[in-house]
């Protein structure tokens, strides 16, 4: 009797906590979680190098080491610790790698010397200290040279030059700037008289040489992605992207270039209006392969794989009949095979394309990026991340005709688990895809995540998420800055929809929006809407909320003025006054695209999509959000919106941001844009509000 008692006892214990559940998912998990980066094969095909960064809440920091897995998987370890270490690249020896480091002040090359044997880093020296600092280094093939990137003074000729001129403007009262030209500043910051050259500099040390000299920008302002410089598998040559038109503001005609590694005059290799980049050289030298748009001025024309023929100039389009973007891409080291990744559909799959002319194939879907192939041909690896789960490596075996299926019958293998662990002990909903028909009885896809703990027989509150681009998609990705995860943590259903101009459904799907920002796109949302609230019975139509930033914003704002559907807005960096963004933003080429013209030469078309000129209709309460160093959508587009809400005595509020840009980067500023937009949608329809 006694024992039975004892064992009762012990499954009271026991049971509550095998059958515990998860706890949702918080912003102190994000913030532990581990960024990784690219994977970096070696030479030998025994290592995988990266670089992950760690983010302090308490400091305020995001520090990037760089570690090493095994290629077949097994133990990560950090091997470039308390450094700042980030970027690594491979001698071609593989004994030594290099990788940035801001440790000693500003960007700067550092080589490792590394053990294969066991996976170790022996030493490590400086390899610049260039005043300018160093940014983007790759190493060349022939192990002799770096080539990197650095802001210089065009004028200037030699380092002393740039050091001097840099010192001149940290010591000067005056901190004004003169401007001859348009896109003075971009993005977040302004141009100050520099520009961004491609430098090289001998490994075993000495003096580096601008290989791009004048007064413009190698490689072109970009917010990550492939390289836009490569060098020739012998060493000796370098192809770039650069963009010489006079009109930079207006243009999106990048052109690929050649010219010696030892310098001297380049070679313009393209003549497309529209643009060219990201090259990447065969292994045996006998093609460059690169991206290309084929409508100028329009930065989301289609993504074309083309391949140039060194020996002939001979231009070919590989992908002429693939109606998707080619994104990361990689060569085969046989040279008879490119490897790419594509979005489609909520997913990036990786397609294999054997030349001179196959039909790209499908080896494995999920959200991919980053390729790399190991020197031996036979490990495809890559970064895979999705809605549940933030970025890891993994690895894929490769053989001549196709892809060898493992026993798993998927192909591939997590090489690295660092964010595992934490993940664990979150309770996390995989986003479900539904299909609807939209405007003009177009098939349109959207997705829905549901909260923790759901329960299918109570009614939740939506928060209805619009995505930025107009050019973008919500897939089965992981986003930091706008996480699916943490918005239904606290007791709600997401709902997102990809409207017409999203990405992944084909280039005449992504055409739509132009000239026609709330027509199409806002029917389509709202049939989505309309959709979720019929199909879904525990959706509560009565508690609705609309968050969007930069487009989404925009979208924001035209459904204040178009609909009182909602309870709640958030507008984030959206464009509030059509007219005023076109003369306060940088990039005029996107503006002039999407509105056909100038407002001067078609201002109607500016007027009908301006979402200012409903004023008188809005009713909504709003969050309104903006950082002061976005010049891509500036912050007058914010208060613009603020004002009018406040005029209108309209419940409002402002989050205002003076050191930041279009994204909400720095930690404590992101705790604070979920606190303040998570407790918004609270206030109106929140459990409170039932």
């Amino acid at each position: 009797m006694r024992r039975l008692v004892v064992i009762a006892a012990v499954l009271m214990w026991v049971l509550p906590v095998l059958g515990q559940t998860k706890r949702p998912f918080t912003f102190q998990d994000m913030m532990s979680l581990k960024r990784v980066a690219e994977p970096v094969p070696s030479p030998d095909g025994k290592w995988v190098l990266f670089s992950a960064v760690d983010v302090s809440l308490e400091a305020n920091t995001k520090t990037p080491h760089v570690w090493a897995v095994p290629a077949a998987g097994g133990e990560e370890r950090e091997i470039i610790t308390a450094q700042n270490a980030d970027r690594p690249r491979w001698a071609p020896d593989g004994k030594r790698f290099l990788f940035l480091s801001t440790k000693e002040g500003g960007s700067q090359i550092w080589i490792a010397d590394f053990d294969s044997s066991s996976g170790t880093v022996t030493g490590v020296h400086k390899l610049t200290s260039i005043a300018t600092e160093a940014d983007g280094p790759i190493w060349s093939p022939d192990g002799r040279n770096i080539l990197f990137a650095s802001n210089v003074y065009p004028e200037c000729t030699d380092a002393a030059c740039n050091q001097k001129k840099l010192a001149e403007s940290a010591q000067t009262k005056i901190k004004a700037l003169i401007f001859t030209h348009l896109l003075y500043r971009h993005w977040n910051g302004y141009k100050e008289s520099k520009r961004s050259h491609l430098l090289v500099i001998p490994t075993a040390g000495g003096a580096s040489r601008d290989l791009t000299p004048g007064d413009h920008d190698v490689p072109p302002f970009s917010l990550g992605g492939q390289d836009d410089y490569a060098f020739s598998p012998d060493g000796q040559e370098v192809c770039y992207t650069a963009n010489l038109d006079e009109e930079e503001a207006t243009s999106t005609n990048n052109d690929l270039f050649i010219v010696s590694v030892n310098g001297g005059l380049a070679k313009k290799i393209t003549d497309n209006p529209a643009s060219d980049s990201t090259p990447l050289y065969s292994s045996d030298g006998k093609y460059i392969a690169y991206r290309a748009q084929f409508r100028p001025g329009y930065e989301s024309d289609r993504f074309r794989l083309m391949l140039y023929e060194r020996k002939t100039g001979e231009k070919k389009n590989l992908t002429e009949n693939f109606d998707r973007w080619v994104g990361t891409f990689t060569w085969a080291p046989d040279s008879k095979a490119i490897y790419f990744s594509s979005e489609d559909k909520g997913e990036a799959p990786v397609y294999r394309l054997n030349l001179p002319s196959g039909v790209p194939a499908e080896l494995t879907r999920g959200y991919n990026d980053d390729l790399a192939i190991t020197r031996d041909g036979k490990t495809l690896l890559f970064t895979r991340m999705s809605l549940l789960h933030p970025n890891e490596i993994y690895g894929q075996a490769i053989q001549e005709a196709g892809v060898e299926r493992s026993a798993n019958g998927m192909g591939w293998t997590a090489v690295t688990h660092l964010n595992d662990s934490i993940l664990s002990h979150a309770s996390m909903s995989p986003a479900e895809p539904f299909w609807f028909t939209g405007a003009e009885n177009v098939k349109v896809e959207g997705f829905i995540v549901k909260p923790p703990n759901f329960d299918p027989n109570r009614k939740y509150p939506v928060k209805f998420l619009i995505h930025g681009g107009p050019q973008g998609a919500w897939g089965d990705d992981w986003s930091y800055r706008w996480n699916v995860e943490l918005f239904a943590a606290n007791g709600y259903v997401v709902v997102m929809i990809n409207p017409r101009g999203s990405t992944g459904y084909g280039q005449k799907f992504v055409d739509d929006i132009n000239g026609d920002w709330g027509g199409r796109a806002f029917e389509d949302l709202m049939k989505g809407l309309d959709y979720a609230e019929s199909t879904y019975p525990f959706i509560d139509k009565d508690r609705e909320c609309a968050l969007g930033a930069s487009y989404g914003g925009y979208m924001a704002n035209w459904i204040l003025g178009h609909t009182n559907r909602f309870k709640c807005i958030v507008s984030h960096d959206g464009m509030f006054n059509t007219e005023s963004a076109w003369g306060t933003t940088e990039e005029l080429w996107f503006n002039e695209w999407e509105f056909k013209g100038t407002p001067y030469n078609n201002r109607e078309l500016y007027r009908k999509w301006s979402p200012h000129l409903s004023a008188t209709s809005f009713k909504t309460p709003t969050l309104v959000i903006h950082g002061q160093l976005d010049y891509r959508l500036d912050v007058s587009e914010g208060f613009q919106l603020f004002t009018t809400v406040q005029r209108l005595k309209i419940p409002s509020k402002m989050l205002y941001f003076p050191d930041e840009g279009h994204w909400i980067l720095k930690p404590q500023n992101s705790q604070l844009w979920y606190k303040t937009v998570n407790d918004w949608v609270d206030q109106w329809v929140g459990q409170s509000h039932r």
